[in-house]
């Protein structure tokens, strides 16, 4: 039986499962891409996926990391892979390392420490960029990149033998180009984050909000995240074609934040807009 009662979004051939509360628990995976951002309480339905992309150390989004590396072992999996802010490395290593103690057995671990800018490739075509978020010391979020090579447009009308006979002569016929596809942003208060084109141009958003009532805009500073007035004000400076939203609050019903969200987002937005947690809607897709 599974362990956690995950919400499932489906984007075109994409799946995003996951669990958000406030406090609670924040987990989200992407099968297809082979991650799963930070790890929540590790769900058994996420233990197969290889890379975990932890964006920082609070217990809701980092308590399961030595489950989810042990069961990996005893499955049979290899090691698995953390991706996590430099300054959390070795807490990280001593504490896998005296879950270790206690089981009685080593856990095998991937670490690999990440800064703003950092890149790491999970598959040939596939990359995952980190960049720096607001919340606490040395959080990141993460922009999962597809690379791919366009043919130069002088040589779009060329049959395949012109081509192949430009790479012989090794001529450069083709140059890179970056597809961004999902971005995390974990924890934040607001940023900027328009002047990263890779996340301003991200296919799908996952998003903070954490608060939403007028009365807790002291809490959203004081606890370095993302209130809706400061929500609204970045996405309608993003170009996302999907935004989801997580995080959000316990002090505030499903049924009362998509209330407000429909009053201050533009109707553009609200429409590409759905809360993790809201099982009962679904992103409408073109």
């Amino acid at each position: 039986m599974a362990s956690h009662n995950l919400a499932k979004i489906n984007i075109g051939e994409l799946e995003i499962i996951g669990y958000s509360v406030a406090g609670e628990e924040t987990v989200i995976g992407m099968p297809q891409f082979d991650v799963c951002f930070d790890i929540g309480k590790s769900p058994d339905q996420l233990i197969s996926i290889n890379n975990v992309l932890l964006t920082h150390g609070h217990m809701d989004h980092s308590a399961g990391i030595a489950y989810y590396l042990s069961h990996r072992k005893f499955c049979g999996q290899r090691p698995g892979t953390v991706l996590l802010p430099e300054n959390l490395i070795l807490s990280l290593r001593e504490i896998i390392d005296a879950w270790g103690r206690l089981d009685g057995n080593k856990i095998p671990a991937r670490l690999i420490a990440m800064q703003a800018g950092d890149e790491f490739q999970i598959k040939p075509n596939l990359l995952v960029r980190a960049f720096a978020t607001k919340h606490c010391k040395g959080s990141l979020g993460f922009t999962v990149i597809e690379k791919k090579k366009k043919l130069k447009e002088e040589y779009l009308g060329l049959s395949g033998g012109e081509i192949v006979a430009l790479k012989k002569k090794d001529i450069a016929i083709d140059y890179p180009v970056e597809i961004p596809l999902v971005t995390y942003l974990g924890d934040t208060r607001y940023s900027n984050f328009a002047k990263l084109d890779y996340i301003a141009k991200s296919k799908i958003l996952i998003a903070e909000c954490t608060f939403v009532c007028d009365e807790h805009t002291d809490r959203a500073l004081a606890g370095e995240h993302m209130h809706i007035d400061d929500l609204a004000k970045m996405l309608a400076e993003l170009d996302n074609e999907y935004v989801i939203l997580t995080h959000l609050s316990q002090r505030t019903h499903i049924l009362d934040a998509k209330k407000i969200l429909k009053e201050r987002l533009s109707p553009a937005i609200y429409e590409k807009t759905v809360l993790l947690m809201d099982k009962k809607s679904r992103l409408r897709q073109p």
